[in-house]
């Protein structure tokens, strides 16, 4: 959903036009500027750790009120096709609890030969090592779709100041954009 607003600007008055233009205009004359200002709903990327994280006793609190957002179509959650392998595993209540969700509100994403190059680019510059490789692959797709979040419950490799500085030094180098890494209780908090 996207809502587009008209914003007007006036600038006036500006004294020092050429005085040929007489004095009233001079003294008169306002721009007007119309603005586009497109609001749209926080696109929010999800590792696995947050799917599971709806059924732990721990995290449920926390992460049942950011599905709440995407039910009532406040938020878009970004869904990758790594996401749905790891999901395969899963037990079937965690694997199928996507299927509850509005399908409008859910984007798919794949990994892409781009994003498998970030992935890889992130372990040899050492953020975190080799055996995190999928966790790297998320922020990586998250990174490249261009999300306003990445959600995860995964504090050691991924929702970590030290490691989303590294992930992030790494994306402005190569023209992305900083990606916004935060658990589910720090999205929506009040």
């Amino acid at each position: 959903m996207k809502f587009t607003l008209p914003l007007t600007f006036r600038i006036c008055p500006v004294p020092s036009l050429p005085a040929r233009l007489g004095r009233p205009l001079r003294q008169t004359i306002s721009l007007t500027f119309i603005f586009f200002v497109s609001l749209h709903l926080m696109r929010i990327y999800l590792d696995t750790s947050v799917i599971g994280g709806v059924f732990a006793k721990v995290f449920s609190a926390d992460t049942k009120p950011m599905f709440e957002h995407v039910i009532n179509k406040k938020a878009t959650i970004i869904v990758s096709t790594l996401l749905e392998a790891e999901l395969l595993r899963a037990p079937l209540h965690v694997k199928n609890y996507l299927k509850t969700l509005p399908k409008s509100q859910i984007e798919r994403v794949e990994l892409t030969d781009e994003a498998l190059k970030l992935a890889d680019t992130y372990i040899s510059e050492k953020v975190v090592g080799k055996t995190s490789l999928i966790d790297c692959q998320h922020i990586a797709i998250a990174t490249v779709c261009k999300a306003d979040v990445l959600a995860s419950w995964n504090f050691k490799h991924i929702v970590n100041l030290e490691r989303i500085r590294g992930y992030n030094s790494i994306n402005l180098r190569h023209g992305y954009p900083l990606l916004e890494i935060r658990s589910p209780k720090e999205i929506f908090a009040t």
